[in-house]
């Protein structure tokens, strides 16, 4: 050790143990190390700093002034580093870091609420941001590696990435309460073809249901109105402005103050899975993959 080198961690946890034991024999044996080489080690460190650490006697060692302002601050550099060994220790299990998670409309309406409330109560040390992000576009944002997990709703999942089911809800048809369809028991999409459509305005999964099961039926959707939320949507449909298909999940509180009615869509593809999707492969951080283990359905395993 010369004295432009730095003070290793060792040597100054090595120098805290003899103290605190009165004796280099002992501190070195706490060490596991030999105590020759317990002994050049210090004697190295007192070289480089050009200070005695100890005061050496047959019945052992004492610390000098130089040596307790060394144990004393020295202290607070092993502490620290225990610190930041624990710290990426967690981060490497999946204990603490940084997710960042897209999520469609749905998913933070119906479930993250209170999912993530539980989530970041059990981890703290995790911080999970999270953004409002279409289906089809999550995919495109998970696959450039610019967020970590999305929660989307699509028909065929991709083999390209890991999804695991997440949630489920079901589409139903929403209507003014004075709608000549609104006393019907169920509803099929055919029935409400000649109907004008309020729909979520841009490439949503709910909208792509419906057009894609239009075109199935040899028709068309009468597009007069484009929503840019749930919530927009429903006041359009109370309005008596047309006819919206929606996640029943999501339009509770609209229906406690609004003159709606919400009958159930007699189609299969109404009732909807919705998936935690993340990048195949080891790249997904440890954090990550917690939280997916958190927010999927019980017994689900990612595939």
């Amino acid at each position: 050790m010369t004295p432009s080198e730095p003070l290793d961690l060792l040597t100054l946890r090595l120098v805290a143990l003899v103290a605190e034991s009165g004796s280099i024999s002992a501190g070195s044996d706490r060490m596991r190390l030999a105590v020759a080489a317990a002994s050049v080690r210090i004697s190295a460190l007192e070289a480089a700093l050009g200070v005695r650490i100890f005061e050496r006697s047959p019945r052992g060692v004492t610390l000098t002034p130089a040596g307790r302002l060394l144990v004393q601050r020295g202290q607070d550099l092993l502490s620290g580093a225990d610190r930041l060994v624990n710290d990426l220790r967690d981060w490497s299990i999946g204990l603490a870091g940084h997710v960042r998670l897209l999520a469609n409309a749905s998913a933070i309406i119906e479930v993250l609420p209170c999912r993530l409330a539980a989530f970041t109560s059990a981890h703290p040390r995790i911080r999970v941001d999270v953004e409002e992000c279409m289906s089809p576009e999550t995919l495109l944002v998970i696959r450039e590696g610019r967020a970590d997990v999305g929660i989307v709703d699509l028909p065929t999942p991709s083999n390209e990435f890991e999804f695991t089911p997440c949630f489920r809800d079901t589409l139903a048809v929403i209507l003014a309460s004075e709608h000549p369809l609104a006393g019907a028991a169920a509803l099929r999409l055919d029935d409400l073809l000649d109907q004008d459509f309020i729909t979520l305005a841009g490439t949503n999964a709910v909208a792509m249901r419906i057009f894609n099961a239009a075109s199935a039926l040899g028709r068309q959707v009468k597009v007069a109105l484009k929503a840019s939320s749930f919530d927009a949507a429903t006041r359009m449909a109370a309005a008596g402005l047309g006819v919206t298909v929606l996640p029943r999940e999501s339009v509770g509180p609209q229906l406690a103050h609004l003159p709606l009615r919400v009958v159930p869509l007699q189609e299969s593809w109404a009732d909807r899975t919705h998936h935690l999707v993340t990048r195949r492969g080891d790249e997904v951080p440890a954090a990550a993959r917690t939280l997916v283990a958190a927010l999927a359905m019980p017994n689900q395993q990612p595939g």
